[in-house]
């Protein structure tokens, strides 16, 4: 089944309340749209109704059972309750006065909705760039309690192939227990929409083929993810076609469990993983979906600028997921 029919069946009519801070934008408005129509997620749409339903009407799409808030227009109730549970999250570290100015950016009343329970997950980035969406996630959501940094992984697929790359969009240069930890929170998340966790530590290097501070790196990051995971199937440092071609693990690791069968692919760095899944994405034709942000207490995803309606719908969907 494709990926997104299986995660319909999954959340459809599971009274998901997803917000969209960028309610104005026809992309959002039109993925908006279907999702409802779909019984997949009940979206809330942040800022003034009558130009949302402007623009809803320029796309033709309906608004009818979609939320529209209108975030700087709110009672002063929900004002001071919002306010307070901000001031109270951050634990002195922000003032009543500055939580009230956070509150007028929508990413932050966005996620401040997420975080006291009035919506199940976040969607943003359309319009606004990726540390926009994240920053509010750090500073009021957070991070799960065992969990110490905030990853992303995108679902890379193929036909019938699907595989998990991480980190991709976040982390520039991981240090090796953070590396560990990245690899054991892109497992989960390849559980989550049925991947098969097989995770392969990447480098230039295979098994000791190379030499250097990169390599130490990443055998010790692949050492601490077995103590936080010893049941994982987790194996590096292994060379990318060693990961993927059983003919080369053949040749390169022939004791590995992971080799040639690999299914997560955790890259040593934010520029080879970038690079890495836009050249499958382009070259391969692959379909990159995604990022997806591991680690939060509660979901929050980051559109690219450049996506399409459709985009909006597909993350929709996984932030969905990671919400049931």
């Amino acid at each position: 089944m494709d990926l997104f029919e299986s995660l319909k069946t999954k959340v459809k009519g599971q009274d998901i309340q997803l917000v969209f801070p960028e309610g104005n934008d026809e992309r959002i408005i039109l993925a908006a749209h279907q999702l409802l129509e779909d019984e997949v997620a009940k979206p809330i749409l942040l800022g003034q109704e009558a130009e949302i339903a402007q623009t809803a009407q320029k796309v033709n799409a309906k608004l009818d059972g979609i939320k529209i808030l209108d975030y700087q227009n709110i009672d002063s109730d929900q004002t001071e309750a919002m306010v307070q549970a901000i001031v109270d999250r951050r634990g002195g570290k922000t003032s009543a006065m500055e939580a009230l100015e956070w509150l007028k950016d929508p990413n932050y009343f966005g996620t401040t909705m997420v975080y006291m329970g009035q919506a199940d997950g976040m969607v943003s980035g359309a319009i606004h760039p990726t540390g926009d969406t994240i920053r509010p996630a750090l500073q009021i959501i957070k991070t799960k309690p065992d969990v110490n940094l905030i990853s992303s992984s995108f679902i890379m697929q193929k036909h019938d192939a699907r595989f998990i790359f991480a980190d991709c969009a976040i982390n520039i240069a991981p240090t090796a227990e953070q590396l560990a930890e990245i690899a054991t929170e892109s497992a989960k998340t390849a559980n989550l929409f049925d991947i098969d966790p097989r995770v392969a530590m990447l480098s230039f290097s295979t098994k000791g083929s190379a030499k250097g501070d990169a390599v130490e790196k990443v055998q010790q990051a692949t050492e601490l993810a077995h103590q936080q995971a010893p049941e994982l199937p987790l194996d590096g440092e292994l060379q990318f076609d060693a990961a993927l071609v059983p003919a080369v693990a053949k040749a390169k690791a022939p004791d590995s469990e992971v080799a040639g069968s690999a299914t997560v692919f955790v890259f040593p760095d934010l520029q080879s993983g970038n690079i890495g899944y836009k050249i499958a994405q382009r070259l391969g034709d692959f379909e990159a979906i995604g990022p997806i942000l591991q680690g939060l207490n509660k979901p929050v995803s980051d559109l690219s600028r450049g996506c399409s309606a459709a985009d909006v719908y597909k993350v929709a969907l996984i932030t969905a997921t990671q919400a049931l």
